[in-house]
């Protein structure tokens, strides 16, 4: 099961990548406009999830998927259009997840992702999972193009 979990992870991120990419650059509608059809699409899935009584794994990784797709517009937007740059745009969101990982811990919800019960706890950990995704896509950007590291 872990490693069926992180190969559809991985596709999930590649596909964010790609997605992301066909809206801002193939489409030419900009990382601005990318990144808010894309946070939208977010929104409708974590709704949707956020309302299921039981447990989906098709609506669990279809919210998986949009926040990959959203976390890439969001960090190209940030790191692009902003022109924040990679490190800024990476330090940004580690202090942005520090906050929300402080705020879920502050409320008394179990940070065990095994033991999210609570609407609030559930709203916390989808969080947690977007602003990660756009960190991943920010800091692998930054170790792939300003670190000197690059794509191999």
């Amino acid at each position: 099961i872990t490693l069926a979990f992180w190969v559809m992870k991985i596709c999930a991120t590649t596909l964010g990548e790609t997605a992301g990419d066909l809206l801002s650059m193939t489409l030419n509608v900009g990382y601005a406009i990318s990144s808010m059809i894309l946070i939208s699409v977010f929104l409708v899935t974590l709704v949707t999830q956020l309302w299921s009584k039981t447990y989906n794994p098709v609506l669990y990784w279809i919210v998986i998927l949009s926040t990959s797709t959203a976390g890439t517009t969001m960090s190209d937007f940030m790191d692009r259009t902003l022109g924040l740059g990679y490190a800024t745009g990476s330090m940004i969101l580690i202090v942005i997840l520090m906050i929300i990982f402080a705020m879920w811990h502050l409320s008394g919800d179990s940070l065990n992702v095994n033991k999210v019960q609570t609407f609030r706890g559930e709203l916390f950990y989808w969080m947690a999972i977007l602003f990660s995704n756009t960190l991943g896509t920010a800091l692998g950007d930054f170790l792939a193009d300003d670190s000197g590291l690059d794509f191999a």
